[in-house]
């Protein structure tokens, strides 16, 4: 049996990228379970135990903070917390059954442009936080653009919707590499118009005369007040908020006239 894996192979092995692996370091929550004189990470049988309770509770959406205090709590039972991840994923495989039902009932009644009801686009979802989110939009940017948002949804193709999150996930890329980069830069603002492109297609707005200046603007400060908009790894990055809410303003200010 092997006993030491280096950090490419516990990668490999468990489906994490090797800068994980490092954050995990870095943060105490994985150590290495000896580093060689050369400064190489190796692990064994127990840690790799241990990245698997880490993958488990990530499943589940905890935070690696609250992780981090679950497998260090001198009580913690390894066989307990596996009887535990057996129930909530089967809890949670049954929810996505559920989603999957939907999405299929979403694509047919896209294809056939009947979807009448609103409440299938949630089903699956829990009804206290549809209604959160939903009340959430409506007080931050009016019932109006919520109710257009959700009609556009309704009526887009499903190539185009699909094309629209990947572009949304391209651009937040895009972004974070050039985060050291200053907000009025060129390379910057070609991404944040691509960014203002992609939040009006969501926003179900195809005016162009309509250009919503005061609404994105709003939408900046967010970056600043709710963590949920730069949050990965269930990190915060007050710096990347920073970055693209004065991005975010200059687009407005000096684009949106």
């Amino acid at each position: 049996m092997k006993l030491n894996y280096s950090v490419k192979q516990i990668a490999r092995l468990a489906g994490v990228s090797v800068r994980t692996l490092h954050l995990y370091d870095q943060m105490g929550l994985l150590k290495p379970a000896v580093r060689t004189r050369a400064g190489y990470r190796q692990y064994n049988q127990d840690k790799l135990l241990r990245l698997q309770q880490i993958l488990f509770y990530r499943e589940l959406d905890l935070p690696l903070k609250e992780i981090a205090e679950i497998l260090n709590d001198p009580d913690f039972d390894l066989v307990q917390a596996l009887a535990g991840h057996k129930t909530a994923l089967l809890a949670r495989r049954n929810r996505l059954n559920t989603l999957l039902k939907t999405i299929d009932k979403t694509i047919i009644n896209l294809k056939n442009k009947s979807m009448n009801n609103l409440e299938e686009l949630y089903e699956g979802m829990p009804k206290e936080q549809v209604a959160a989110w939903r009340k959430e939009a409506m007080d931050k940017w009016g019932e109006d653009t919520v109710l257009r948002s959700e009609n556009a949804l309704r009526e887009i193709d499903k190539l185009d919707l699909d094309r629209l999150k990947a572009d949304q996930k391209d651009i937040a890329h895009q972004l974070q590499l050039l985060r050291n980069h200053k907000p009025e830069s060129e390379g910057v603002q070609e991404q944040i118009a691509r960014h203002y492109a992609n939040i009006r297609s969501f926003w179900g707005i195809s005016d162009p005369t309509d250009l919503r200046t005061e609404t994105y603007k709003g939408l900046t400060e967010l970056y600043l007040a709710d963590e949920r908009y730069t949050t990965t790894e269930g990190q915060t990055d007050p710096d990347f908020a920073a970055f693209m809410r004065n991005s975010m303003l200059y687009f407005a200010e000096h684009k949106l006239k």
